[in-house]
Formats: structure tokens, sequence, C-alpha cells
């Protein structure tokens, strides 16, 4: 038996012990065997890591071998000015990061580190949306650094799909781009372990929120900033931790980055495969979500995030390809696709769904 991180996880591993969330509410039984869905759930409930039993049980290849579908979009001249810049300022974020850790970062406000997170936005103009590059980076090095860029990102659009004011905006943003600071308090011999977990290394992990926070609080940024930090592995049920917090307790700014974190490290690429489709990351989101994040926020986020992707084609798991054409407002997970001269309602069809987005 052996303690893996989620990220690391492979299907045909089995659970050796029962995963429970941080309220103690069981997640996943003892002798799973894993799949890419469950996988995917533990990702969801923010499941750090599990035992795992030492053998491995074989699983049907369909379930999980989805080759990554290169994208037009990365022989762009947008993407490739965007990446490029992007490359960069995830390189000026560790200095950033270090600078706020030793105090070295008074000066540095708001507004700038928003615009450090958000100047390759200015190479998206042509009309190519952001998550489609962000979809497309995901084969790409997924440091923290990568991931703190990625949600700051995110939040910057949701911001605008929740109409805040551009102060809020700006707090969101830097929300996103400083939630995980406080896992450079953590040994990097830890954070980036491809072996497997000690208990105790798993504990410590689990400190990022608080040493955030203290970071944040240390270098006088706002109250919500040093929330975000805090918070953001807290649910609205009080399944999160490192409190327990609940609902109104949870900062706003923490929701949005709650919602944008999930996001990002579901869709991020995994040992066995490319990138996960965003429509798999929805379902989730509505099959068990609401009750764990606020309905407010999360209703919005992914009302709007699946409107990014009518007239994308994608690929279903009956083997055929087609263009989204509309969203179903009930289930938004399960969009009308139009196959040749066919239209394919998924909403009328559990059996079929989106595999990959080819775009």
């Amino acid at each position: 038996m052996k303690r893996v991180k989620t990220a690391l996880l492979v299907p045909g591993m089995i659970i050796a012990r029962d995963v429970h969330n941080a309220s103690n509410i069981l997640v996943m039984g003892k002798d799973t065997v894993l799949s890419d869905e469950s996988i995917t759930k533990l990702a969801f409930h923010s499941i750090y890591s599990v035992y795992v039993k030492d053998e491995v049980t074989e699983v049907p290849k369909t379930s999980y071998e989805r080759t990554f579908v290169p994208s037009k979009i990365k022989e762009t001249k947008e993407f490739i000015m965007f990446k490029e810049s992007y490359d960069e300022e995830v390189k000026n974020l560790e200095v950033t990061f270090n600078d706020i850790i030793t105090l070295q970062s008074k000066k540095i406000g708001i507004s700038e580190l928003c615009k450090q997170a958000t100047s390759m936005l200015d190479d998206t103009r042509g009309g190519i949306h952001v998550f489609d590059i962000l979809h497309n980076l995901r084969d790409y090095d997924d440091s923290t650094f990568n991931h703190c860029m990625n949600v700051a990102l995110i939040c910057n659009v949701f911001a605008d799909w929740m109409h805040m004011s551009s102060m809020e905006k700006e707090i969101a943003t830097v929300s996103g781009l400083l939630h995980d600071i406080g896992k450079l308090r953590i040994p990097d011999s830890i954070v980036k372990k491809a072996a497997r977990l000690t208990d105790e290394e798993f504990d410590l992990i689990k400190t990022h929120p608080m040493e955030g926070y203290n970071i944040l609080f240390e270098s006088r940024f706002i109250t919500g900033i040093q929330n975000a930090a805090l918070m953001h592995h807290e649910r609205v049920d009080g399944s999160g931790y490192p409190l327990g917090l609940k609902g109104p307790q949870i900062d706003k700014f923490a929701k949005m980055v709650a919602i944008a974190d999930v996001y990002d490290a579901m869709t991020a690429a995994r040992v066995y495969r490319g990138a996960l489709c965003p429509f798999k990351v929805i379902e989730m989101f509505e099959k068990e979500g609401l009750s764990m994040f606020d309905p407010e926020y999360l209703l919005v986020f992914m009302e709007n995030i699946v409107q990014t992707y009518i007239k994308n084609w994608v690929r279903l798991s009956n083997g055929k390809e087609g263009e989204i054409v509309m969203m179903n407002k009930q289930k938004l997970s399960r969009p009308v696709i139009l196959c040749g001269t066919e239209f394919i309602n998924l909403a009328d069809h559990p059996e079929i769904s989106i595999e990959q987005v080819i775009i």
C-alpha cells in the first residue's frame, strides 16, 4: 500500500482505504478500481492524495485512452504571441512570489500585479477566447506558477461575467494569482515529489492555505486577497479546509478562486492522457458542485464558459465529430451537436458524451 498524489493516479489502481473529505464525508470507498472518471471526481473534491494497493487492475483502454487532438489554434499568430508572453510572465511570477515572501514587494500595487497576470491578453484581441488558449497550453508545464497564472486569467474573465467593478476585477485577478503562494513555504521536494507521500508530508501540504494567508497578511495585502489564499479550499457545505467554513463565512473572492482553481486542476493533462474535455468538468459541476460551491457564482461560471465553446468542433464518444451549435440551459454539459446534416441533442442521448474539444 502506498499514498499517491491524485495528479499521478492512473486508471486501474485500486483504492486501499476509504477516501473522505475534510469533513469526514465518504467520497470514494475502499477497493474502488480507479477509472478516468473516478480520478476526475477525486480532483473535483480537492483530494490531494489517496492510498492505493500495490497491484493494478487492467481496465478497458477506451475508458481513458484519449489522445490529445492538436489544434490549429497553436499555429496562429495570436497563440504564439500569447504563449511567449505567458512563459515570460510565469518566470516573472516566481520572482514576484519570492519578493512578496521576503517583504521586498511593498511598492508592488494590485494594479501592477493584475497587469502582470493579464498582459498577454492583449495578444488575443483577434477573437480567440482565453479558455481556448488555456486548453491548448495543457501539454506544457503545470507548475505552481503556471497554475496560479491560469487561475488569475480565469478569475479575470470570471469577474466580467459577474459584472464586477474594475477594482473588484483587479482584486479577483490578483486573488487568483496569489492563492497558492503558501506552497512556497512547503519544501519543493515535497510539492514536486513524484514518489509516495508520507502522512506527515501530506499534512504539511494541507497547511498551504494558512501559510499563504500569513504571507499576504505580513505583506499587507487587502483582506479579500488574504482570504482567497486562506479559503480557496473551503466549501459552502462546510466540507472544505482548513477551517471548515460554510456559505456566508467564505469571502466572495475565495468563492471565485475556488471554482477557477478546481476547473484549472481538473482540465490539466495527466500522466495517461491529454487535457480533460471541459464538458466533463461542467458535468461534474452540475452533478455535485451546487452543494459545494456558491450557486450564485457557479451558475454564472458554467453558463458563460459553455458559451465560449459554441461553434467549436468536438469528437463524441460514438466516434462522430461535429460542431456545437446550441447549449441546453437545463443541462449545460450536454449541448446540441451538428454532425453533417444530423442534429444530436446530447440531453436526449445520455449514452453519448463529448470526448474531446478539437477546436
